[in-house]
């Protein structure tokens, strides 16, 4: 089976992906979504976290053959990166989302050489301004970020060109069309509302899509 759907069926089954085109989540944008997600939910389901991890392992091992550190993004990553470089044999760290306040104030946790060949292990990719900081805090320490690897992705425009933009490279196990598909496919949405979702994600300022 495709990762892409695995995940999905995986993604979907756990709720960490959850659905609701009749009744959308309010994000703290105010912008209307049918869709919500929570992929640290794989973190308490055995299976799928099995499925995720070792997608991780294998994208990143077919994409950036050459990696040598897995750097997670604050907070969400950390998790997926540590798992992922263990059953990868590689070592691992994170990224603050700013410095600390005390100590010696690193931003970046973990040991990272100058140079070093370095992937960045994010969970969910919509816009891609966390993502793309982290880069720049990774490349401002000297690392050479070969890019990034990712549960899911909206596949928005904005993040796109915005991920573009800034020379940032994202391959993501699994996508909001792909997942969309499977939701109709195993019942969890109606087969007519894909379009819906579809034309939320194309524009989620757009609420035509909620009539």
């Amino acid at each position: 089976m495709d990762i892409s759907i695995q995940v999905a069926k995986a993604l979907l089954s756990i709720k960490a992906v959850f659905f609701r085109p009749n009744e959308p989540f309010i994000w703290a944008s105010g912008i209307k979504s049918p869709v919500y997600c929570d992929n640290r939910l794989t973190l308490t389901a055995p299976e799928a976290r099995l499925i995720v991890e070792n997608g991780l392992a294998e994208t990143i091992r077919r994409n950036y053959p050459d990696a040598e550190v897995l750097m997670g993004t604050s907070t969400a990553g950390i998790a997926h990166a540590a798992i992922t470089a263990h059953i990868m044999g590689l070592p691992m760290g994170y990224v603050r989302s700013g410095a600390k306040d005390h100590g010696r104030q690193n931003r970046i946790e973990g040991k990272l050489e100058k140079g070093q060949k370095t992937v960045v292990v994010e969970d969910l990719i919509s816009t891609g301004g966390s993502v793309i900081d982290t880069v720049e805090a990774l490349r401002e320490a000297g690392a050479d970020v070969l890019g990034v690897v990712s549960i899911f992705t909206y596949g928005m425009q904005k993040g796109l060109d915005r991920l573009a933009a800034a020379n940032v490279k994202n391959v993501s196990l699994t996508n909001f069309d792909v997942i969309a598909k499977v939701a109709a496919e195993e019942g969890y949405i109606a087969a007519e509302d894909v379009a819906r979702l579809i034309a939320f994600r194309n524009n989620p300022s757009d609420e035509s899509w909620i009539h």
